[in-house]
């Protein structure tokens, strides 16, 4: 039977998040709402002390004469004053512009420009210097607030001023923020996020606050997460996922410790204990790598057993799944393995967690059931910036490895022309800024959204994504190839992978271009005598290439002929987001790489 849910929720939405916040502010005032990193330790806050700092930011915003809709930029990484930054925003009845702090200040300012920024929130010097750069451009520009940066005249101020005249404000019109709030209607903008694409420049999407609200209602009634629930949230803020689990906090009341620094992530696990986070797949490919690999550099009897263990658990998940009881024998062993080797797997992440959710680019299923097996959930979703993020999420209790699971409760789904996933709902945009001509090309007359993806929908309505329509390529031989599919497989299958992009289009087989983790890499080199060999000469040496053969030959033992990997070539460096290979999402920009290697990947062929 397919899941179905009770829609009448929609008919309760709140009108806007402003509305959102200061209802979950009214309803557990003494609630922990936020944690974050301070002088060593961990600083917790309310959501009463979170909503008194976002009242005065939101009246400063006001003092500063910004009207309706008009938008605010945030260019900062993901902290806790980049949420009272967006509330703020919010409480205003303005709209969020965001800005990665990665983006190069040519970018910056074509996105302060093009949305007509009227402040920015900028996160230290580095962010204020993009925007004094190209002050000229932005005439809109009335004002940058700091969070960590130098107040040096009368243009640039911080928190505590913007504060300070808030509280000013507030004295003459101590009721502004709840007649704001309640004047914002639902189809009023909330939030420009610039997508970072792979060519040209880059695209604002309009979401309005009947989006955000609805995506944490359609969560709400999911019974997914819960007040008691306590998230860990590394996602960068500027990137819809990372913004929608604001929304979704606010619909459901838990508690978030913040802290946007990547390397961080597995240290901050262990001290936060959160029941959940979200993420991108490479986070959980690089966490999969490193404990592959600490295992097998220990050898021996700990390697044998920690095999085995998940050799074992994988095949009980497999009767679980399959509805089969376990025999007595296979149980007693999985609970040895489990107080052996996947207790301390968990205990990695904390120990508490209930589930990871994976989004922003394809999951492997292989990982997703190697995590599994240790007693990791991980839910896979998928969703666009164009429909708020969330448009599809498996469910704890009801999930299915390799499928995103079924569409948000309220919203349609159904397969286009070549099988392209359509969405329609109160989560798809409202259009791209001023770009009406592209507007029209992604959505229809009648609402739905061409995502550009492909896909398969089975009986009880959980969506299997097959690739990225622009992506798929043909050989010279007719066969279509969907590249991603093969490139999660080697990662699956090569612990010290980082990237691995497959090409092949008209050509008569596939080619690819590989790199490998700097961090696993290290940790190989001082197994291997060569500890303290740059990457560079890591990859470059015999070792590494026949290590990199093997992998290649378990991946091509498990494609079609037409799919195998005939050639490839190790690159001297891992792909970065500051490189501009990879979106800020760790996604590759697939055009990037195959324009800046292009002459590699002619001479596989040659």
């Amino acid at each position: 039977m397919p899941v179905t849910y009770d829609t009448s929720f929609l008919d309760r939405l709140a009108p806007n998040v402003a509305a959102l916040f200061l209802d979950r502010v009214e309803r557990t005032p003494d609630h922990e709402a936020y944690r974050y990193p301070r002088d060593g330790g961990w600083e917790s806050v309310t959501w009463r002390e979170t909503g008194t700092r976002v009242r005065r930011l939101a009246a400063g915003l006001l003092s500063l004469g910004i009207e309706r809709e008009q938008r605010v930029g945030i260019a900062s990484s993901t902290r806790y004053e980049w949420i009272l930054a967006d509330l703020a925003v919010m409480c205003a009845g303005a709209a969020t512009t965001t800005v990665y702090p990665s983006t190069n200040a040519e970018d910056t300012a074509y996105i302060l420009s093009d949305s007509e920024c009227r402040v920015v929130f900028t996160e230290d010097d580095e962010q204020i210097a993009k925007v004094k750069e190209h002050k000229a451009e932005l005439p809109h520009l009335l004002r940058v607030v700091t969070f960590d940066g130098t107040t040096d005249d009368s243009w640039v101020i911080d928190l505590e001023q913007l504060g300070e005249l808030g509280d000013a404000y507030l004295a003459e019109h101590p009721d502004v923020i709840d007649e704001v709030a309640a004047s914002i209607e639902p189809e009023q903008l909330a939030t420009l996020i610039y997508t970072s694409g792979t060519t040209g420049r880059p695209k604002g999407v309009r979401l309005q606050h009947r989006s955000w609200v609805y995506e944490g209602a359609a969560i709400d009634v999911m019974d997914i997460l819960h007040e008691d629930d306590l998230q860990f949230l590394w996602l960068p803020m500027a990137h819809s996922f990372g913004k929608v689990l604001l929304s979704t906090q606010l619909a459901c009341g838990f508690a978030t410790a913040i802290d946007g620094r990547v390397e961080k992530i597995v240290d901050n696990l262990g001290v936060v204990k959160p029941t959940f986070m979200g993420a991108a797949p490479r986070i959980f490919e690089k966490a999969h790598g490193r404990i592959v690999t600490m295992q097998q550099s220990e050898g021996g009897a700990k390697e044998k057993i920690f095999n085995q263990a998940f050799k074992v658990g994988l095949k009980v998940e497999e009767l679980r799944r399959d509805g089969k009881s376990v025999p007595l024998p296979l149980r007693l062993q999985h609970g040895l393995f489990d107080k052996l080797v996947f207790s301390k797997v968990r205990e990695r992440f904390g120990g508490r967690v209930r589930f990871f959710i994976s989004g922003a680019a394809a999951l492997n299923q292989d990982i997703a059931e190697w995590f599994n097996a240790a007693g990791i959930l991980i839910l896979e979703g998928y969703g666009l910036t164009e429909t708020s993020a969330g448009a599809f999420v498996n469910h704890p209790d009801e999930y299915k490895m390799g499928t995103v699971g079924p569409a948000l409760p309220g919203s349609e789904v159904k397969l286009g022309e070549g099988d392209e996933v359509l969405i329609r709902g109160p989560h798809v945009m409202d259009g791209y800024h001023n770009l009406p001509e592209e507007t029209a090309k992604t959505l229809t007359d009648d609402g739905w959204l061409r995502t550009g993806d492909k896909g398969s929908i089975d009986a009880e309505g959980f969506l299997t994504i097959t690739g990225r329509i622009k992506d798929l390529f043909k050989t010279s031989g007719g066969k279509y190839i969907a590249p991603s599919a093969i490139e999660s497989k080697f990662k699956a299958v090569c612990p010290y992978a980082s990237q691995f992009m497959v090409f092949g289009n008209e050509r008569n087989y596939c080619v690819a271009l590989v790199t490998l983790d700097p961090d696993a890499m290290e940790g190989w080199a001082e197994e291997n005598g060569m500890t303290g060999t740059s990457y560079e000469d890591l990859v470059k040496s015999d070792k590494v290439h026949d290590l990199v053969a093997g992998y290649v030959d378990d991946l091509n033992s498990r494609l079609n002929r037409w799919e195998t990997i005939k050639r490839w070539e190790l690159l001297d460096h891992d792909l970065t987001v500051e490189s501009g290979e990879l979106t800020p999402s760790m996604k590759v920009k697939r055009n990037v790489v195959e324009s800046n290697y292009q002459d590699r990947i002619d001479a596989l062929y040659a």
